[in-house]
């Protein structure tokens, strides 16, 4: 396989079999063997492994106990991210009128924390904006958001106020998203964020936390949101595949 950027091997690897899953291959048709794999990419059997468990792990995949791994199209419902995390697209959805405020607009060097999330160095300067997501009114949930300045060295608060992120990634800066990592928890609002919502200190929240990647598995965002439990609900879909006990 022909090394073109600094990205790790398997994601290279990974994005080559996605390629070819979405162009080339039918629903439940049986994958490529590692072997055969490793011959067709001249890669070694540990970076197969690895791209083949991250592409399980992003609906490409599924494997069945004796009989392989097989091509499956869970994928296919990751496909339209801007819509999946669209504030205004989710709440337009459900016949409410969706607002958003800009409460911060920022240019910093990038912490310990930040720094490791999006995989730049120390100091590095990123973007960080804080907005609050509003539905008839109500406030619904604040998101703090990091991006890398440098795939971003143009972008402004004003952009941000008129148009949805996503649509501004692709649009303006030829950033194709490729998937989302999201995780989420309960837990309680402190004063500060009890205040930015209108709500009660203790009141009960979601936690969650979200990494986007680009077309090169390189992250190119990273969020962290606080919504109120009394206004949101989060829904999750489960596929199981193959026999069941």
């Amino acid at each position: 396989m022909n090394i073109s950027d600094q990205s790790p091997l398997y994601s290279q690897l990974s994005i080559k079999l996605m390629d070819y899953i979405t162009n080339h291959a039918e629903t439940h048709q049986k994958m490529f063997s590692e072997r055969e794999i490793c011959r067709r990419y001249n890669v070694s059997r540990t970076t197969v492994r690895t791209a083949l468990k991250e592409l399980e792990g992003l609906g490409y995949i599924y494997k069945r106990q004796g009989k392989g791994t097989f091509v499956s199209n869970l994928w296919k419902e990751r496909q339209d991210l801007a819509n999946n995390y669209s504030f205004t697209k989710q709440m337009q959805s459900i016949g409410k009128v969706p607002k958003t405020q800009l409460l911060k607009f920022e240019i910093l060097p990038a912490d310990t924390l930040v720094a490791k999330q999006l995989e730049i160095n120390l100091q590095e300067k990123i973007i960080r904006m804080e907005r609050l997501r509003i539905a008839d009114n109500e406030k619904m949930m604040v998101e703090t958001t990091y991006l890398p300045y440098k795939l971003f060295p143009t972008l402004t608060g004003e952009d941000v106020k008129k148009h949805p992120l996503y649509d501004i990634f692709s649009q303006d800066f030829n950033q194709t998203i490729r998937y989302s990592d999201e995780t989420f928890s309960a837990s309680i609002l402190n004063p500060h964020e009890a205040e930015i919502l209108d709500a009660t200190e203790g009141d009960a929240c979601l936690r969650l936390k979200r990494s986007t990647y680009n077309s090169e598995n390189r992250i190119i965002e990273f969020t962290l949101s606080i919504a109120r439990s009394d206004q949101f609900v989060y829904k999750v879909r489960h596929y199981i595949h193959g026999e069941q006990s």
